[in-house]
C-alpha cells in the first residue's frame, strides 16, 4: 500500500492515477483498502514458511560457494557481500534488501574468493592499492610497512586500470579487424592464385594437347611417307626378282639342251646343232652389282633426321623450362628482417647434415646436426656426393622460402655457409666459397671474411663462438649475424638464387660446428 500510494504521489499532477500492476487508470485518485483475502494467505504462508526447494537447488554443494551464516548443513549462496566479506544465501540475504545500512553494501555473484581481500597481518578489508609495491593494502598497512608509499583507493586503481583495460581491449579489436581484413585478403590471394593456376593447367593442356597432335600427325606423315617408299622400292626389287628368276629358268633350259648335245656321239650332228645351241650372253640385269638394296640409305638418313629433330625439341624444353615453370610463386611481398633474436625463431629450420656429403676427415656426431674434424679418415664408402678436396659437409634439408638457423664452433676456424646441391665435389673449386655457386663466411679465431667466387671481402663485427644465419630465399637475401647476448649483423647479400639452397660448414684443424636446436 505504501508503494501504491508513493507512486501515485508522483503522478497527482496529472489528476490521473493508473493501477502499476494492471495499468487501469482511475477519476479521481481511489482510497485504497486493505485487500483481506491476500492478508490472510500471506498470514497463512508466515506461519507454515515456503514450500522446501529440492535438495540440490538449495544446499551447497562441491564446487559451490555456501553459505556463511548457515549452521549446520549449508544452503548455497546466492550473493557474496564486498563490505562484510561473507556470502549469503536467499534467507540470510534479505536484510542487505530490507535495512537502509546495508544500502551502501556491494553485492555481487557468489565468490570463494571474499577472504583474499583481508589483509593477512591486521585481518582489515583491503580497500586500499599501494602503487609503489604494486599490492593490494589495508588502511593500517598504509601507516606502517607502506608510509610514504603511492597509495590510492582499491576503487580508483580499478578505475584507471579498467581504462587502460578498456584501451588494450581496443588496441585488440582493432588488430582483431585488422588481421580479419589480412584473412580476407590472402583468402582473395589463394582464390586469385587458384584461379591462375587452373587457368595455366587448362592453357598448358591445350597447348600439350596441340604439340601432341601436330607430332602425331607428323608421325603419321613420316610413317606413310616411309611405307610408301618402301613399297615403291620393294616393288621394284620385286620386278627385278622376277625378271632373273626368268632368266634363271631359261638358263636352265639351255644347260639342258647343251647338256643333251654334250653327249650326242655324232661328230657330225655335234657340229651341225653347236652353233645355234651358245646361249646369248647375260643381259647387264643379271649382273651382280645390280641386287644390291641400295634403298637403306634413305631409311636409315630419316631415322637420323628425326633424332636430329628429338635432340633439338629436347633442349629447347631443357633451355626454355625456366621459363614457363617458375620455382616459386610470390604471393606475398618479402617481409623486413625480424628485429629480435626471437622474432628469427619464427623461421628456425632444424637442420641435419647429410652423410653420403661428408669429407673423410668429418665424424659426425649428435644426430648428424655436429661435425668434428679428426685426424683418423673415417670408413665412408664410396658416393658420387662425397667432398674429396676439402673438409666440408652439407646438409640433407633443402632451403627455400624463409630460414633460420644458428651454428655453434669450437677450436680452429670454420666456414658457415649454403650452397646449390650441384656444388663441385673435387678440386679447388669445390671449397665453398671458391665458386658461384655458393656463399661462405670464414669465422677465425678474431675475424671474420665473406668469400663468394673466390672473391674475399672482410667482414668486422664483434667475435663469438655462435654464428646465425637468416635465408629469404624469395627475395634473394642472405644474412650472417654474430649471435651473443645480442644479435649483430656481420653481412648481408641481394642476388637471386636460382636453385634451393644446402646449408653446410667447412672445418678446420681441430674444429667444430653444431647445428644449435633453437627453442
Amino acid at each position: 500500500m505504501k508503494c501504491i500510494k508513493g507512486f501515485w504521489d508522483r503522478e497527482d499532477e496529472k489528476k490521473i492515477h493508473s493501477c502499476p500492476q494492471c495499468r487501469q487508470s482511475f477519476t479521481p485518485r481511489p482510497v485504497l483498502l486493505k485487500n483481506t483475502m491476500l492478508a490472510a494467505l500471506v498470514e497463512e504462508l508466515k506461519k507454515t514458511g515456503p514450500p522446501a526447494a529440492p535438495a540440490d537447488l538449495c544446499y551447497a554443494g562441491a564446487g559451490d560457494v555456501a553459505c556463511d551464516v548457515c549452521t549446520g548443513r549449508k544452503l548455497r549462496a546466492c550473493k557474496s557481500c564486498l563490505v562484510c566479506l561473507i556470502s549469503y544465501c536467499d534467507q540470510h540475504l534479505q536484510p542487505h534488501y530490507e535495512s537502509p545500512a546495508f544500502e551502501k553494501h556491494k553485492l555481487v555473484e557468489p565468490s570463494k574468493e571474499l577472504q583474499e581481500n583481508i589483509c593477512s597481518r591486521h585481518d582489515e578489508v583491503m580497500k586500499i592499492f599501494c602503487r609503489t609495491d604494486q599490492q593490494s593494502i589495508c588502511s593500517l598497512c598504509s601507516m606502517d610497512e607502506h608510509k610514504g608509499h603511492d597509495t590510492v583507493s582499491a576503487a580508483a586503481e580499478r578505475t584507471e586500470r579498467q581504462r587502460k583495460l578498456e584501451g588494450s581491449r581496443l588496441n585488440i579489436q582493432q588488430r582483431i579487424q585488422d588481421g580479419e581484413k589480412e584473412v580476407k585478403r590472402l583468402q582473395q590471394e589463394v582464390e586469385a592464385v587458384n584461379g591462375s593456376a587452373d587457368k595455366a593447367v587448362e592453357d598448358s593442356e591445350k597447348t600439350f594437347t596441340e604439340l601432341i597432335r601436330l607430332v602425331q600427325k607428323r608421325s603419321s606423315d613420316v610413317k606413310q611417307q616411309l611405307r610408301s617408299q618402301q613399297e615403291r622400292e620393294v616393288s621394284g626389287v620385286r620386278e627385278l626378282q622376277e625378271k632373273l628368276e626368268q632368266e634363271i629358268s631359261e638358263l636352265r633350259r639351255r644347260d639342258a639342251e647343251l647338256e643333251l648335245l654334250s653327249h650326242t656321239e655324232d661328230h657330225n650332228q655335234f657340229l651341225l646343232s653347236y652353233p645355234s645351241s651358245l646361249p646369248a650372253p647375260l643381259s647387264g640385269a643379271t649382273h651382280s652389282s645390280s641386287t644390291n638394296i641400295r634403298p637403306l640409305s634413305y631409311f636409315e638418313d630419316v631415322t637420323a633426321a628425326l633424332s636430329a629433330v628429338r635432340d633439338k625439341l629436347q633442349d629447347v624444353l631443357r633451355e626454355e623450362w625456366t621459363n614457363v615453370s617458375p620455382t616459386e610463386v610470390d604471393v606475398l611481398p618479402s617481409a623486413a628482417e625480424p628485429a629480435s633474436r626471437a622474432g628469427f625463431f619464427r623461421y628456425s629450420q632444424e637442420i641435419t647434415l647429410d652423410p653420403n656429403t661428408a669429407a673423410h676427415r668429418l665424424l659426425l656426431s649428435e644426430g648428424s646436426r655436429k661435425a668434428t674434424f679428426m685426424e683418423q679418415q673415417q670408413p665412408y664408402s664410396s658416393h658420387p656426393d662425397r667432398f674429396t678436396g676439402w673438409s666440408q659437409v652439407l646438409s640433407r634439408e633443402s632451403l627455400t622460402g624463409r630460414c633460420y638457423w644458428e651454428v655453434e664452433r669450437r677450436g680452429g676456424g670454420v666456414c658457415v655457409a649454403v650452397a646449390y646441391k650441384n656444388i663441385s665435389r673435387a678440386g679447388r673449386e669445390s671449397l665453398f666459397g671458391n665458386n658461384d655457386k655458393s656463399w661462405s663466411l670464414e669465422c677465425d679465431q678474431n675475424s671474420y671474411t665473406f668469400r663468394y667466387n673466390s672473391i674475399l671481402t672482410p667482414v668486422s663485427g664483434p667475435l663469438s663462438s655462435r654464428v646465425g644465419v637468416h635465408l629469404d630465399h624469395r627475395a634473394g637475401v642472405l644474412s650472417f649475424y654474430s649471435v651473443s647476448e645480442t644479435m649483430t649483423l656481420l653481412h648481408r647479400v641481394q642476388t637471386t638464387f636460382t636453385q634451393p639452397l644446402h646449408a653446410g660448414v667447412w672445418l678446420g684443424y681441430g674444429a667444430t660446428a653444431e647445428f644449435c636446436k633453437l627453442k
